[in-house]
């Protein structure tokens, strides 16, 4: 069997319920037809997963996976992946972390860890240097996630040490739960952190001193250089390092695409007090993942002390979605999410959701605890995130996110529901970005501005944003090229290309890689998701937008007035399920899966 360089070659496959690790090969018949990473990772959990499983059964896997990339001097390749099912759509999902652990999981000797089972009592995993170890987390059960981090790097030695870990919502299994990492950078997205805690998993620990074999070191070296300086700190991706993501709330601003005030306006009166200009008025310091040169992560002083700056899905979110132009209280509500294990998108939108209700007089204050859930009210912003991540109270209504509280308020979900599969829709308005309409109902975790940022081309770009022409081409070219880009695994603030993808992943393989190989493969790992979506029971149904965004008009802006229409929509999908080569009903047909080496679920 051909090993390739650029891994370490192993995986630890870790049983919770017995405390027994086993050490195994990487399956290297897949490497050349999922690289690593996301392809990998939906790989191994296809494999290995029985259909209609309850994603907090003991069952399910979490799969913490590198790519052939991580751990290298190639820039913006900082990231790894977790994959699981998720507890919060039932759909295969994929979540991404920054910083350090993944180039130190390589040095370490592992490619991947999977995690099976459930510990009888909370535990954490000890890496280091090819061993793992089961170690007792008892003393760790209740804290946050930034407690347990800073615990056990005082317990352990902070050098070259990278934590993740869970916060009280991923003990509790709370729908929305995230898992933190060096207390910087979160996996989100689809209740990883509840799958974690599901296991009795509190944290993960790693340290290693190992190196990642490359095949052709000089030409990598070359390569990186030439990429770093001629692609990467080039004018395309270099507001990633001056601004970082708040740079959008501007954008979104002037496009009329900012959601405010749940979804009902497309601008928002003090989007110039979240904005990126406050943010570096407030910048103590900045971070990068590893071996990345644009440091995107800031650091904010607020009342003499340091923590992390929201990103702009938390500024849309938590700041215009709620009415609050109060940059402090989402820095305070981004710290509550991030310590307690929360989904700051998820969280803020249900949190928007439970003040519209409140306005429109559908609950009261007796129902929500005693607080006062008026939009601009960021005191109730911060008691809801709270009660949402501590599982208690109204928290209890709300943990499990909008789809789940609409059902528990017994209310219409067609009128109040702002989600797809279950997941809630990101920080960039619909009805003024056509192409994240398409780019949301299509996505194979439910609502995420991330599998096609189509905004880029209509909204920000040169395409007619209210029209869905060429639409289905786009998206389906940005969630194939997406993909390869979070299999090799390179961060999405690198617009990098296919040509420059195989550039860099000719000489860590050894082998020549061309582009066109690249491409089949991004599109092998979408039709792969969308099987284990279909043996789940997903259908054309599943993909489809909210009907908030075809019955009602935004407001404000240089969008009022707009909406998508049902009918165009509906065409647009027909076209990229032709386009994909699919049915009608978006199941792969058969001609697709033989071209792609796939069988039918």
């Amino acid at each position: 069997m051909l090993k390739l360089k650029g891994y370490a070659g192993k995986l630890a496959r870790v049983d919770l319920t017995n405390h027994k690790v086993r050490v195994e090969d990487l399956r290297w018949k897949w490497i050349l037809k999922y690289i690593g990473g996301k392809g990998l990772g939906f790989r191994y959990l296809y494999e290995e997963l029985q259909p209609k499983l309850d994603p907090l059964s003991p069952k399910n896997k979490l799969i913490f996976m590198t790519g052939p990339l991580s751990g290298t001097i190639a820039p913006a390749t900082g990231k790894y992946v977790v994959v699981t099912k998720s507890p919060r759509t039932g759909t295969i999902v994929d979540s991404y972390f920054g910083g350090t652990f993944g180039a130190r999981l390589k040095f370490a000797g592992f490619d991947a860890i999977i995690v099976e089972g459930k510990a009888k009592n909370p535990a954490y995993l000890k890496i280091e240097d090819g061993k793992v170890k089961v170690e007792d987390a008892s003393h760790l059960w209740g804290m946050g996630a930034y407690d347990t981090i800073t615990t056990i790097k005082s317990d352990e030695g902070n050098g070259k040490l990278s934590v993740l870990a869970i916060g009280p919502a991923g003990e509790n299994l709370v729908g929305l739960a995230s898992i933190n990492v060096d207390v910087i950078w979160n996996a989100g997205r689809g209740g990883v952190g509840a799958v974690m805690g599901s296991k009795n998993l509190k944290a993960i620990a790693v340290r290693g001193e190992g190196r990642v074999p490359i095949a052709d070191e000089e030409k990598f070296k070359i390569v990186s250089k030439e990429l770093t300086e001629k692609s990467v700190l080039t004018e395309n991706n270099i507001w990633a390092k001056t601004d970082g993501t708040p740079a959008i709330v501007d954008l979104s601003q002037t496009a009329g695409i900012l959601p405010t005030r749940y979804f009902k306006n497309g601008v928002f009166e003090d989007y110039d007090k979240i904005n990126t200009d406050v943010v570096k008025a407030y910048l103590a310091e900045v971070r990068a993942c590893y071996a990345c040169p644009l440091a995107c992560k800031r650091l904010v002083r607020i009342r003499d002390r340091v923590v992390k700056a929201p990103e702009y899905e938390t500024l849309a979110t938590a700041g215009s979605n709620c009415g609050i132009g109060d940059f402090e209280a989402i820095v305070d509500f981004n710290y509550i999410c991030g310590n307690l294990g929360i989904d700051t998108i998820s969280t803020a939108n249900t949190i928007a959701f439970t003040m519209e209700l409140y306005e429109s007089g559908i609950l009261k204050r007796d129902m929500l605890d005693g607080i006062e859930a008026n939009f601009r009210n960021k005191d109730a912003l911060l008691k809801l995130a709270e009660k949402i991540g501590r599982n208690e109270g109204v928290g209890k209504t709300l943990s499990n996110g909008v789809r789940t509280a609409i059902k528990k308020f017994g209310l219409n979900p067609q009128k109040y529901a702002v989600d797809v599969k279950g997941l809630e829709i990101p920080g960039y308005e619909p009805r003024g970005t056509w192409g994240m309409a398409l780019a949301y109902s299509t996505s194979d975790r439910g609502a995420c501005h991330l599998r096609a940022w189509a905004v880029s081309q209509d909204a920000f770009g040169s395409m007619e944003p209210k029209t869905f022409k060429d639409k289905p081409a786009l998206v389906i070219n940005l969630e194939n090229l997406n993909s390869v880009k979070w299999s090799l695994i390179v961060c999405d603030f690198w617009l990098i290309n296919y040509n420059e993808m195989a550039t860099l992943l000719s000489p860590v393989w050894g082998r020549i890689v061309k582009p066109e190989e690249l491409k089949l493969i991004g599109e092998r790992i979408w039709n792969l998701g969308r099987l284990f979506n279909i043996r789940e029971g997903f259908s054309r149904k599943d993909d489809k937008l909210p009907p908030k965004f075809f019955n009602q008009s935004l407001t404000g802006g240089s969008t009022a007035g707009a909406k998508v229409s049902e009918e165009e929509f509906d065409k647009a999908l027909n076209e990229y399920y032709e386009l994909r080569g699919w049915n009608l009903k978006g199941i792969p047909k058969e001609e697709t899966l033989g071209k792609l080496g796939l069988k039918p679920p």
